[in-house]
C-alpha cells in the first residue's frame, strides 16, 4: 500500500503521515526533508540555494545521513530548499530515491513494512501519481503561520508573526507557480482541511477514508 500525502507548508500534512505509518506499521519518508538537506548543505558552503550548478552537485552527492542533521528544520533551511525545489534538474535527481522508496520501503525496527506513506508537494501528482490513496492536507495561511510562529517559539528560534506569515505566502508561491511538479491537489485527491481541527481528528477521520476504501 502506498499513500500520498501533499500540501503546503505548516498544513499539518507531516504529522498525519507520521500517524498512519504509526498506525497501519507504514514505511515514512518526509520528502521535503530530502529538499531540506540539498538547502542545509549548499548553506553550509555558503553558496547561493539558487545556483543551479551548486544545488544539482549537491543533489547527486546526498546521502541517507543527510536526512538526519539537526538543522533541518531551521526557517533559514526550509527556504534555501523551497528555491532548491524549483530546480528541474534537482527535482529529477531526487524523484527515483523517492519512487524507490515508494515501490520497496524498509523494513520497520520490529519487521517488514506494509507499505510507504509519503508526504510532500507533489507525491500524488509526480512522485507516485498511482499511489492507491492520496491526500491534500491545506489550512488558511493564517492558521498555518501560527503554528509555524509557534514552532519556531517553543524551539528557542527568533520569531515575528507578521514575516513567518509572509514568508509561508512567499514560499506558498514558489511551490505553486514552479514549471515543474507545481504544489497541486490530485485530481483524486482527498481534502482535509486543518485549520480548526485537531491532529487527532484529522487522523481519524483519514483512517475512516481507508477503512472505506477497503484498504
Amino acid at each position: 500500500m502506498i499513500i500520498a500525502v501533499d500540501g503546503p507548508v505548516a498544513a499539518g500534512k507531516g504529522t498525519l503521515a507520521r500517524s498512519l505509518a504509526r498506525e497501519l506499521r507504514l514505511a515514512y519518508l518526509d520528502t521535503g526533508s530530502i529538499y531540506r538537506a540539498v538547502g542545509a548543505k549548499i548553506l553550509e558552503a555558503d553558496q547561493d540555494p539558487g545556483d543551479p550548478v551548486a544545488a544539482l552537485s549537491v543533489a547527486e552527492s546526498l546521502g541517507p545521513g543527510d536526512l538526519e542533521r539537526p538543522d533541518l528544520r531551521r526557517e533559514s533551511v526550509g527556504l534555501a530548499a523551497s528555491t532548491v525545489a524549483v530546480n528541474t534538474q534537482v527535482r529529477a535527481a531526487l524523484l527515483e530515491f523517492q519512487r524507490d522508496f515508494a515501490k520497496n520501503p524498509p523494513d520497520l525496527a520490529d519487521g517488514p513494512a506494509a507499505g510507504a506513506v509519503l508526504d510532500g508537494r507533489d507525491i500524488g501528482t509526480v512522485v507516485c501519481p498511482d499511489a492507491d490513496l492520496k491526500f491534500f492536507v491545506t489550512a488558511t495561511p493564517e492558521a498555518r503561520a501560527e503554528r509555524r510562529h509557534k514552532e519556531l517559539i517553543e524551539r528557542g528560534d527568533e520569531s515575528i508573526y507578521a514575516r513567518v506569515l509572509q514568508d509561508l505566502k512567499d514560499r506558498d508561491a514558489r511551490d505553486s507557480q514552479r514549471v515543474t511538479a507545481p504544489l497541486k491537489p490530485a485530481e483524486d485527491a482527498v481534502y482535509l482541511d486543518t485549520s480548526t481541527v485537531e491532529a487527532g481528528k484529522v487522523l481519524e477521520t483519514a483512517l475512516d477514508v481507508i477503512r472505506s476504501r477497503g484498504l
